[in-house]
């Protein structure tokens, strides 16, 4: 199992569900601006994997407060984050979780799915999926007993081809790279 394959299969920790859990409450307050403030989650989630300068600023534990406001400024600018996100985010850099934030906006989305009575379904793929394959899948879940799918796509050329899915903490790896590593791991055992 490659490090990109572990990072998939792990769960928010406690502090990250706590968080959530937390923000959950916030946004029950103002309905009217939860489904806006949840989209604006998976953009962030969407541009922290996207962008390793934004990775890195965010695990800087040397970054003071000042350093800190100023990047969740321009963060909340860049993105166009509302009210509650721009809240949420200054709240978390002032706690000096940013190094979590990846992880806390995870399990945001896990619970309000959970809410939802949604299944959460990670797919990561060498390439765009294209909308045939999207349907295939997405069919092929539900006939495994996966009824409300709620599916968010990744790109990941390091996976060469195939796919990774991640249902809950089942996963499903079909990927070339995930091939490889196991045949390494046969070779090595064989050696």
């Amino acid at each position: 199992m490659t490090v990109a394959q572990e990072k998939q299969i792990r769960t928010p920790g406690e502090v990250a569900q706590r968080y959530a859990r937390a923000f959950e409450e916030y946004l029950s307050e103002s309905e009217q601006d939860r489904a806006a403030t949840l989209e604006q989650v998976c953009v962030l989630r969407e541009a922290i994997a996207q962008l390793p300068d934004l990775r890195a600023a965010l695990a800087d534990s040397r970054l003071d407060v000042s350093q800190t406001e100023k990047l969740v400024k321009s963060l909340g600018s860049a993105l166009g984050f509302n009210d509650a996100m721009r809240r949420f985010v200054g709240f978390i850099a002032r706690q000096r979780r940013l190094s979590g934030l990846d992880e806390i906006l995870c399990a945001v989305l896990l619970l309000d799915s959970r809410q939802r009575g949604e299944v959460r379904v990670d797919v990561t793929t060498a390439r765009p999926l294209e909308d045939g394959q999207r349907e295939s899948l997405r069919t092929s879940l539900q006939q495994a007993g996966y009824a409300n799918i709620a599916m968010t796509e990744h790109v990941d050329q390091a996976l060469i081809g195939g796919m990774v899915v991640r249902v809950g903490s089942v996963l499903f790896d079909t990927s070339i790279a995930g091939r490889l590593a196991r045949l390494q791991n046969a070779m090595k055992g064989a050696a």
